[in-house]
């Protein structure tokens, strides 16, 4: 698709390949697959959360980090945050994912018990902090109250800030995965307190590349402000579901090589 692109042509070019890849067989190849073994709402939220936080590099080395770091929770990710001990905390000790560590691990699992005690689950900490037109702002709320307990200053880099110009690509990807409305089984949609029409497109490099080719993004840098730019894009085409674009944009990029 070279030159200028009519809208309505853009519209229909990207539906069709969100349609293509928003697809059962999407999931052998992505670390969402790890969360659909779970079928409660708190196990598949939280090992979602977890999987979306080790989400960069390979994908193989992703998913094989993600399998251990739930072998390692007992496959009960809920049951563990709730009731471990403080010798099943240091079993987690030698985890590693890249900048990700045992140190940083047991400070999430620390977190997560507390917002489940102590701030009702994940979706309503997200759930009271959005605004009516994004879910970056609760984003920014969100890392407050995760880090609200004692942390280590090096495990501060693991939730990402959209109001300090991050494009919090991992934990867009989670919101996606947790509130869009998906009739194919990818997305879970599982809270339903929020709207899929806040979603914001998970930007990469290899989302943002073809967002620009498409001209649905100008900006050079994967930031906050790219974010804004391409939501804005997106939202022109699809108001209810724009996040579904991620689909389209990534799978242009990773398994077609657009340029």
């Amino acid at each position: 698709m070279k030159g200028i692109i009519k809208q309505s042509e853009l519209k229909e070019f990207l539906d069709e390949k969100a349609f293509q890849y928003n697809a059962p067989q999407f999931i052998t190849s992505d670390p969402i697959q790890i969360p659909h073994r779970f079928t409660a709402k708190e196990d598949i939220e939280i090992s979602a959360f977890l999987i979306a936080t080790i989400a960069w590099g390979n994908r193989i080395s992703i998913i094989k980090s993600g399998n251990r770091l739930i072998e390692l929770l007992g496959n009960n990710p809920y049951d563990f945050i709730l009731n471990h001990s403080e010798k099943e905390l240091a079993t987690l000790e030698n985890f590693v994912h890249r900048t990700f560590n045992g140190t940083d691990l047991k400070f999430f699992i620390q977190s997560l018990k507390n917002i489940y005690t102590n701030h009702k689950g994940l979706e309503d900490v997200f759930r009271r902090n959005a605004n009516e037109d994004s879910l970056q702002p609760a984003i920014h709320e969100f890392k407050k109250v995760f880090f609200s307990i004692p942390h280590q200053k090096r495990t501060l880099k693991h939730i990402s800030d959209p109001l300090k110009n991050s494009a919090a690509k991992r934990i867009n990807m989670f919101l996606r995965w947790m509130v869009r409305q998906d009739n194919a089984g990818v997305d879970f949609g599982i809270w339903k307190s929020l709207s899929p029409a806040l979603l914001s497109c998970p930007l990469d490099v290899h989302s943002g590349n073809v967002a620009r080719k498409l001209g649905l993004l100008s900006r050079k840098q994967n930031d906050a402000k790219a974010v804004y730019e391409l939501d804005t894009s997106l939202r022109k085409l699809d108001s209810v579901d724009p996040a579904k674009y991620d689909f389209a944009l990534f799978g242009l990029g990773v398994f077609e090589g657009f340029k």
